[in-house]
């Protein structure tokens, strides 16, 4: 058993939980900062575990073309390589070789690829991708998944059904790698429901992973170009058939709003670039919506960005400050913004888990979603 259900929501599927990994345990609903290239830009180790998190995401895809498996191995694993003491999970690549790659080739056997740094060729399948991942010391292994656009409407049954194939091969092959390792001990693999936007292929998919000996759950193929709404009508349409015994992990979804109301619809893990891509161009979260930290608006304002963050660099910068960074391009406010972001994503994960303890979820979100609704229409008015 690699997760503990410990509250629920009686108004809606949100829970609290623990996810129980060789590196402790994760307390959720939780969110990743993404490590893509296993760095959080700009950011060292110490500085993303003080915003709270407790797992980062890293990519195979990068990862196996830069710097390479044979360097981390050497390394001792991810850990030893980058100085990140908490959980590490990694994807498995599906997704940036559908995204990056400017050539690629799906076939049964696994992907053909050339690399976007440099035009070599490069063949991913199923048992590689757990093998790297393996090799990487990760702590959550993702399974290579045939991802599919929201436009390629025609593909989904063909890509879920491939992806089904592929799980298989990888639960295999995860199992006869890992078969000698102690429960506890040794790494999770967790499994990827597609189906696109097609809510009978998606009750199928989900079935059909939940039925297989995986650690948990993730819905993929999301936040690939639909519009918002209709991610949240399937999310919906979903949650009655979520497997409650394991955790569910809506992938690359990260915007504060969205994080409240798909925990109201289960979700317990999710990731995203989104928080640090913004604050690197100046865009800052606060209760009251998000800011344009650029704004002439902010010149002469000495007070925190949010003086209700307790971030370092809420606790001791001013936005004048950070205003001054940004126009003058300094790369200190690039990492002071993400700072912010990130514990500010944090923050909201831990109102979110308080909130359900102590039954009042529903309450607390219409709060937050009500103040920064209110808040993000002030802003566009000042902008």
């Amino acid at each position: 058993m690699h997760f503990l259900v410990t509250s629920v929501d009686p108004q809606s599927y949100a829970r609290t939980g623990q996810l129980l990994t060789r590196r402790g345990a994760v307390q959720t609903p939780t969110f990743m900062p993404v490590g893509t290239q296993a760095t959080v830009k700009s950011l060292t180790p110490d500085e993303v575990r003080q915003t709270g998190a407790e797992i980062v995401l890293a990519n195979t895809y990068h990862l196996m073309l830069r710097p390479g498996v044979e360097v981390i191995e050497a390394a001792g694993g991810l850990h030893r390589f980058t100085g990140w003491q908490g959980v590490f999970l990694t994807d498995s690549g599906g997704f940036q070789v559908y995204s990056l790659a400017p050539l690629r080739r799906i076939t049964e056997a696994g992907v053909t690829f050339r690399s976007h740094i440099d035009g070599s060729m490069h063949e991913l399948t199923p048992e590689f991708a757990v093998e790297l991942q393996l090799r990487f010391g990760s702590d959550i292994l993702m399974p290579l998944d045939d991802v599919v656009g929201y436009t390629e409407s025609q593909r989904q049954r063909e890509a879920m059904e491939r992806t089904h194939r592929w799980l298989q091969r990888a639960v295999h092959y995860f199992h006869e790698r890992t078969c000698e390792q102690a429960v506890l001990q040794r790494p999770l693999l967790f499994g990827i429901a597609q189906g696109g936007f097609d809510i009978q292929l998606r009750h199928e998919s989900l079935a059909f992973v939940a039925s297989l000996p995986v650690d948990g759950i993730a819905v993929g193929g999301l936040s690939v170009g639909e519009p918002k709404p209709l991610m949240f009508e399937l999310l919906e349409a979903l949650a009655p058939s979520l497997p409650h015994d394991r955790p569910r992990y809506l992938m690359g979804v990260g915007d504060p709003e969205d994080l409240w109301n798909a925990v109201a619809l289960g979700i317990d893990l999710f990731d995203c670039v989104h928080p640090t891509r913004l604050a690197r161009h100046g865009s800052l979260f606060t209760r009251q919506g998000r800011i344009d930290i650029t704004s002439a608006r902010f010149r002469f304002q000495f007070d925190p960005v949010d003086p209700t963050c307790d971030c370092v660099t809420c606790q001791h910068f001013s936005a004048a400050y950070l205003h001054h960074l940004f126009r003058a391009r300094e790369l200190l406010g690039l990492r002071l913004a993400s700072i912010h972001n990130l514990r500010f994503m944090q923050r909201i994960m831990q109102e979110i888990r308080t909130s359900i303890q102590r039954g009042c979820f529903q309450t607390a979100r219409r709060a937050f979603l009500d103040a920064y609704r209110d808040g993000a229409g002030r802003e566009e008015r000042h902008g």
